[in-house]
C-alpha cells in the first residue's frame, strides 16, 4: 500500500520543527519529531525536510501535503520542491498539538516559547486563543544575558542547580505569620528578587530568573483554567525542557490544587498539531 504521509513544519526565526503522521484507515501514526537550527528561516526548513526525509526513508512521492506554521512560516512563498503546502495560524496549532499530547477531552495549553501563549482546547472544537503574556524564554535568556553575562539556556540551568531562592524571593512567611494556604508559607512567593541579598551567587540569580519565569506563566496559565472550571494545563515549547520546570510546576500543582502537565514530545506541541491539522 503506498505510504499516506502528512508533514508539518514550525518555522521559527532560527529554529525549524519538523514531524510527520502516515495515516492508514483513519489511525495516525506518529513520525519522530526533530528540530534544526540555521541562520535563517529558509534555510533552517530545507535543512529539516532533507534531515528529516532522509532519516525516514521518504521520497516526495509519499508525501501527501505539507503543512507549515510559525512566525517564519510567511517566508515560504512558493511551496516546498513541487509539494502541497497549506499554512496555518500558529494558536489553532498549540491547541491541537497540546490535546494530542495529553490525551485530555479538554485543557488549558500553555506554549512557552520566547514568549507565552495560551490556548483553550476542546476535542472535536476548534481551539480558542485566549491570550499571554511576554514573560518566556526570551526572558529568560535576555536577563541572564545582562545580570550573569550568558545566554545559553543549557548553562543557565546548569548554573542554578545549586542555587538557593531564599538569596533571591520574598516568601509569604518572611512579611506574614499567617499561611495563605496552609502548609506552603515558606514556599509561595510574594515578591521575585523581593529579598535579594548582598551575597547572592550567580547560581542564585540563575535559579531566582529561571523561577520568575516560569511562576508568571503558572499563575497565568491557572487563572485561565479556572475561568474555564478546569485543573489540566498542558505544557509545550522549549522551555519545557529546561531541567526546574518539572519541579516549580509540581510546587504549584500542590499548592493551587492543579494538573500541570509535560508531556513526551512536549517541544514539539505546535509542530505535531500542524501536522494533525492535515490529517482530517
Amino acid at each position: 500500500m503506498k505510504k499516506k504521509i502528512v508533514i508539518g513544519i514550525d518555522v521559527g526565526g532560527s529554529t525549524t520543527k519538523i514531524v510527520g503522521f502516515h495515516t492508514e484507515g483513519g489511525t495516525h501514526s506518529l513520525i519522530e519529531p526533530l528540530f534544526v537550527r540555521a541562520t535563517d528561516p529558509i534555510t533552517s526548513v530545507y535543512g529539516a525536510f532533507g534531515k528529516f526525509t532522509d532519516l525516514n526513508g521518504l521520497a516526495l512521492s509519499d508525501i501527501e501535503k505539507v503543512m507549515i506554521t510559525g512566525v517564519g512560516s510567511t517566508c515560504i512563498k512558493n511551496g516546498i520542491y513541487s509539494l502541497r503546502c497549506e499554512t496555518l495560524p500558529e494558536f489553532r496549532c498549540i491547541g491541537l498539538g497540546g490535546l494530542y499530547l495529553c490525551k485530555y477531552e479538554k485543557a488549558i495549553i500553555t506554549s512557552m516559547g520566547t514568549g507565552t501563549a495560551l490556548v483553550y482546547a476542546q476535542k472535536g472544537e476548534e481551539p480558542v486563543y485566549l491570550g499571554g503574556t511576554g514573560v518566556g524564554g526570551g526572558t529568560l535568556v535576555g536577563l541572564s544575558k545582562k545580570l550573569l553575562g550568558m545566554d545559553t539556556v543549557d548553562h543557565i540551568e546548569e548554573l542554578a542547580r545549586t542555587g538557593d531562592l531564599h538569596n533571591i524571593d520574598l516568601k509569604i512567611n518572611d512579611i506574614s505569620r499567617q499561611d495563605i494556604i496552609p502548609g506552603f508559607a515558606d514556599r509561595m512567593t510574594a515578591s521575585n528578587f523581593g529579598n535579594i541579598s548582598d551575597i547572592a551567587t550567580k547560581n542564585d540569580i540563575a535559579l531566582g530568573i529561571i523561577n520568575m519565569v516560569f511562576e508568571t506563566v503558572g499563575m497565568v496559565s491557572i487563572f485561565a483554567a479556572r475561568n474555564y472550571g478546569l485543573q489540566n494545563i498542558v505544557l509545550t515549547g522549549n522551555l519545557t525542557q529546561v531541567l526546574q520546570a518539572e519541579e516549580i510546576f509540581q510546587s504549584l500543582n500542590q499548592m493551587f490544587d492543579m494538573n500541570f502537565v509535560i508531556p513526551k514530545h512536549s517541544q514539539f506541541g505546535t509542530v505535531i498539531g500542524a501536522a494533525l491539522a492535515g490529517c482530517v
